[in-house]
């Protein structure tokens, strides 16, 4: 059915194909018939993974940026995910980088995005997380940055504010400092500002955790172009603040290969071209890390191959999002069933 759909998705412009798309599954999942109907059509098969003490009821999740602001939780577990990561979320609304700020490489299988992190803010997701009633059983992830206008030397007192707004909605957090769209937060993954940061997050975790009287994860999610020896560097501090997981990768600002007209716009690119990067950053960080702690793998898994190499690489669980542009839907059911 996507097949038939997507030529009349990819006329409209990126973002609006985006938001009709996500306003579709909001409405689905808001009504208990509709999402019925939604979740007989896509469950995928149960295939419980354990990581970071959570019981996952399948690998596959759905990566942060596709619900930014938590408006369509329902209609996306419905869809099979094993875990829905929204967000990334700042501390204050802010709009993002202007438009336009989305481009299809489609010769590519691709996407470049610029966005910036806009977001309604830590207030509003806040509301929308305590009116939803999750069902389904999947997990749910919370993506989180510092706001635009937040000097890096500052960073950390948007994360720890995050950290106490989202600790009581979340079965997980994802500190995001790997974004290639905001001038300069990939700085704080250098080795001194990634062990300060992370230093000051875990011990605030550590109080949530006690105020709530449950565990909560805290995930780290990296760029696909730090040099090895930055991402030993990363790596080392990352076990050193006992965080929880690691998620390989972000989007790259890298573009080998690529044929379409819009291979030169500005931000970064996922979806095909991503693989191979993605994969060898994985590999990597699987032989660092020796087991220690999970890994997460992100960044263009187009196709149940793909997720199957992913996990035999070594990574706990895989997450899909420009995939799900180019294949539909559809895609979460079939990695399932494919493993």
């Amino acid at each position: 059915m996507y097949k038939s759909i997507r030529p009349l998705l990819f006329r409209l412009d990126p973002e609006a194909a985006h938001q009709l798309t996500l306003t579709v599954i909001r409405y689905a999942g808001i009504f208990p018939l509709s999402r019925w109907i939604v979740s007989q059509l896509f469950r995928p098969p149960l295939k419980p993974v354990q990581a970071f003490g959570l019981t996952f009821r399948n690998p596959v999740g759905l990566a942060a940026g596709y619900d930014k602001d938590a408006v369509a939780i329902n209609g996306l577990f419905a869809l099979g995910f094993g875990h829905v990561e929204v967000g990334t979320i700042t501390p204050r609304p802010q709009p993002g980088n202007p438009k336009p700020r989305i481009f299809r490489l489609v010769e590519d299988e691709a996407v470049i995005n610029r966005m910036g992190f806009p977001s309604r803010g830590s207030e509003y997701v806040q509301k929308r997380l305590s009116h939803i009633r999750r069902v389904g059983g999947a997990i749910l992830g919370i993506n989180i940055g510092k706001n635009k206008e937040t000097p890096n030397e500052e960073a950390v007192l948007d994360y720890l504010v995050l950290l106490q707004d989202f600790a009581p909605h979340a079965d997980y957090l994802v500190i995001n400092i790997s974004s290639p769209n905001t001038v300069g937060l990939r700085q704080l993954q250098g080795h001194d500002a990634l062990s300060g940061l992370l230093t000051q997050l875990h011990a605030q975790r550590q109080l949530e955790e006690q105020k709530l009287g449950k565990r909560l994860p805290l995930l780290v999610k990296l760029a696909p172009d730090l040099a090895e020896s930055e991402l030993d560097d990363a790596i080392e501090v990352i076990l050193q603040t006992r965080m929880d997981g690691v998620i390989a990768t972000n989007t790259t600002l890298a573009r080998e290969g690529l044929r379409s007209t819009r291979r030169g716009e500005t931000g970064g690119l996922s979806g095909s071209p991503l693989a191979a990067r993605s994969e060898a950053v994985l590999s990597q960080i699987i032989r660092r890390v020796d087991g220690k702690i999970p890994v997460v793998s992100s960044g263009g898994i187009m196709s149940p191959d793909d997720a199957k190499r992913r996990l035999a690489l070594g990574a706990s669980l895989v997450q899909v999002y420009t995939g799900l542009v180019y294949a539909g839907p559809g895609l979460v059911k079939q990695i399932v069933s494919s493993l």
